[in-house]
């Protein structure tokens, strides 16, 4: 039982893949962006691969690119793979996305059995972010995922909503809990206003009522003095 309970430690624990990378990557429309998976030591001299997962109950790869085994960078389409033996890495570049490259990939190593790979989703947002390249005039549109010539690198592009969404959550929860303080303290200030009130109220009707018995007192002895 010990063993076995040890055997699917390692399978699920991260740290004991034998192939890791970023889990989500995203873009807007025209961006280019990059990712690099790496795999384990003796990984190192079978192939690799990038595919598009498919299927709903199976997963399978469709549109697969195989990296070269001389370590020199493979094209097609909009896409490059290029295998670094040397790193351990394989690392992919996706150049003008469309809002239909948007799915899950897999990062592939190939080999006898079962192969290993890692999940990557991508994300494609409308629209063009400022820091987008200019796409490139020599080259032909392409409609689908399959790479351009140009083996330049680029950055992964991080949509400006994401990273600000933290910080708008932050400031309404402070807003809000300043609201909330700022009621709490209006109404108590009304009912200490309002005590204060009946307290004054109170204490006139209890001199009045004093000085109407002290009138009443006087008027009393003034009259007995006058019958005696």
């Amino acid at each position: 039982m010990w063993p076995l309970t040890v055997l699917w430690g390692c399978l699920l624990l991260p740290g004991y893949r034998a192939m890791v990378g970023p889990k989500e990557i995203s873009g807007f429309e025209g961006d280019t962006v990059s990712l690099q998976c790496t795999y384990r030591e003796e990984l190192k001299t079978y192939s690799k691969y990038w595919c598009r997962e498919r299927g709903i109950f199976v997963s399978h790869c469709s549109n697969t690119i195989y990296a070269r085994e001389d370590g020199q960078e493979t094209t097609e389409g909009r896409v490059s793979i290029q295998d670094s033996p040397q790193t351990l890495t394989l690392s992919v570049t996706l150049r003008k996305l469309t809002l239909q490259d948007a799915g899950k990939y897999f990062c592939g190593v190939s080999k006898l059995g079962r192969d290993e790979s890692f999940l990557v989703s991508l994300l494609v947002f409308p629209g063009t972010s400022r820091l987008s390249k200019r796409p490139d005039s020599s080259s032909a549109e392409d409609t689908t995922l399959a790479p351009s010539s140009s083996s330049s690198v680029s950055r992964v592009s991080i949509p400006m909503v994401r990273i600000l969404a933290p910080v708008l959550v932050l400031l309404a929860l402070l807003l809000a809990a300043g609201l909330a303080a700022l009621g709490s303290y209006l109404l108590r200030w009304r009912k200490e206003a309002h005590l204060a009130a009946e307290t004054q109220r109170n204490e006139k009707v209890h001199l009045s009522h004093s000085h109407s018995n002290q009138r009443l007192s006087e008027t009393v002895r003034a009259g007995s003095g006058i019958f005696g």
